[in-house]
């Protein structure tokens, strides 16, 4: 078996470096990082479905949450923003908490009857009232600041490595939040809650512009420590000192040096989380995460609380998710909320877990890099393989029309890697022990 394994991980590894040889090293190395960060958000999904037998579809939610991470932590500071309505806007947010807090707190300690009923619904739609006569002001205040390059609070100008656990933080609240909520649903509507869930998040980073600009998208956020921008680098003397003794060109060597120190950051990354999900898995921690996942009656009778475990294993796989989405932020260097879809960041990564094996971590991290190398090389190659079909072709509608839609082969390349997976292997790749 641990032969098998191997035998695929270095078929994997040939894809990467016949991409390099028969394409480009600076495509090949691209993919391969975003692979990685596949991978660990793949990671993160076997934990709640693997571990845990959890079918969420809100992973683009916290793959956003940490995107937003980034901006709020390493962004530019917009100080004329933040003067503008900075202070009331966080008065109403706490305003409003206070107002939630004081309902549930009402709602728990009064007796059942009409006049809790009553109270509660006074202090909701009070607190509700009160919360946008405090908020909207700032709100506006600060949009009106410098609209086209700004209108928002800005960030805290901190390192991006500072966003990463922030990124996970974030995901993890919102996880709190989502599994106090839904997780005591059958899975089919739990599926349903969250991807709803993970769209309103989403539509929030769209609309309010104070946060993060919303659609207009905030650009120049900064790259994680050691990784310079290779403008800086063709400027350097040592770097052009060294790479003119090889004959390389100065901007293909900063474009691979660039991204070969991301792999490096990247790949320490995914290795940690592999350790630390190892180390879980195979504790006692990890044997009874799957108990409950294989017969929750069981596990109650034998005196384990399923709920709240539930709800902690929902949220250490998001903060990973979490994670993950502000390595991809820092890596992009820049936060746009149109290109968070269900498609790529939710749906995908569940191939990439089905494909791989749910409930091995090894085989999470093999989904994530075979399928993200899929997705992304035949978007690139697709044209040029159906250039290659088509050229007996008349020039033409049709002719012109295939090569445009060559691109989306990819979508049914996927559906038969799916199909053939689930033929042969229907536990993975590398199935679970």
């Amino acid at each position: 078996m641990a032969q098998r394994n191997l035998l695929l991980f270095a078929g994997v590894g040939l894809l990467f470096v016949a991409t390099g040889v028969f394409q480009s090293w600076n495509l090949s190395l691209q993919i391969l990082n975003i692979g990685i960060l596949s991978a660990i958000m793949a990671l993160g999904v076997n934990m709640q479905w693997g571990y845990a037998g959890l079918f969420s579809t809100g992973i683009m939610g916290s793959v956003a949450l940490g995107g937003l991470a980034v901006v709020l932590v390493s962004g530019k500071p917009v100080p004329e923003g933040w003067a503008a309505g900075g202070p009331q806007l966080l008065l109403a947010l706490a305003f409003g908490v206070g107002a939630i807090a004081a309902a549930v707190i009402t709602y728990t300690r009064m007796a059942k009857g009409r006049a809790r009923n009553w109270i509660v619904a006074a202090i909701m739609v009070g607190g509700f009232f009160a919360f946008r006569a405090l908020f909207d002001p700032a709100v506006s205040a600060i949009e009106a600041f410098n609209p086209a390059t700004a209108g928002n609070i800005g960030g805290l100008g901190l390192p991006s490595l500072i966003a990463w656990p922030v990124g996970g933080l974030l995901a993890a609240i919102a996880a709190w939040a989502i599994g106090k909520v839904a997780l005591g649903l059958r899975s089919d509507y739990l599926a349903i809650a969250t991807l709803g869930i993970a769209e309103i998040v989403l539509a929030v980073m769209k609309n309010e512009d104070w946060l993060a600009r919303g659609v207009k998208n905030l650009l120049e956020l900064p790259r994680p420590w050691p990784v310079p921008y290779e403008v800086d680098l063709q400027k350097d003397p040592g770097f052009l000192s060294f790479i003119a003794n090889y004959g390389w060109d100065p901007i293909g060597a900063s474009t691979i040096l660039v991204k070969l120190l991301y792999l490096l950051i990247f790949g320490l990354v995914l290795l940690a989380i592999i350790w630390l999900s190892e180390r879980a898995l195979n504790s006692p921690w990890g044997r009874m995460m799957r108990a409950i996942r294989d017969n929750e009656i069981a596990a109650s009778a034998m005196g384990k609380d399923v709920t709240k475990r539930h709800l902690q294993i929902f949220i250490i796989g998001s903060a990973v998710v979490g994670i993950a989405g502000a390595m991809l932020t820092s890596m992009e260097g820049q936060l746009t909320p149109g290109n968070y879809s269900p498609l790529r960041f939710t749906f995908l990564i569940w191939v990439m877990v089905i494909v791989g094996g749910s409930g091995n971590n090894w085989g999470s991290v093999l989904g994530g890099l075979l399928i993200g190398w899929l997705w992304l090389i035949v978007e690139n190659a697709g044209p040029v393989f159906m250039g290659i079909i088509t050229q007996p072709m008349a020039d033409g509608a049709l002719k012109a029309h295939l090569i445009e839609g060559a691109p989306h082969l990819r979508l049914l390349t996927l559906g038969l890697v799916l199909l053939l997976v689930l033929r042969f292997s229907p536990r993975g790749l590398i199935p679970e022990k």
